[in-house]
């Protein structure tokens, strides 16, 4: 399965920056082993059910120890049997584009 998903904690930084909450959630993620990527708004991550979910919850727990209020929005792709997804997807679509030309 791959999960994409953002974690908004509540900021008592007078710029509002949540930079380094959500930098530890991150660091949790690329400790965990599995194939991740992080762009501006979410970060991807892949592997088993189990695997997934417990690295989100170590991720919002690392954001919790600094922010009282965590807001989580998470979207998953489940398609068993199917690995190495979070990078074959997009290789698909820009072989797609490349045959369209």
């Amino acid at each position: 399965m791959i999960v994409a998903f953002s974690l908004s904690p509540m900021s008592s930084d007078p710029t509002g920056s949540v930079t380094d909450a959500v930098a530890a959630a991150v660091r949790v993620v690329r400790e965990s082993g599995l194939p991740h990527e992080t762009n501006a708004m979410f970060t991807n991550i892949e592997g088993e059910w189990d695997e997934v979910m417990a690295v989100v919850k170590r991720a919002v727990e690392a954001v919790s120890a600094v922010s009282p209020r965590v807001g989580l929005v998470l979207k998953a792709d489940i398609r068993p049997g199917y690995d190495g997804q979070l990078t074959s997807k997009v290789e698909r679509i820009e072989e797609a584009l490349r045959d369209a030309q």
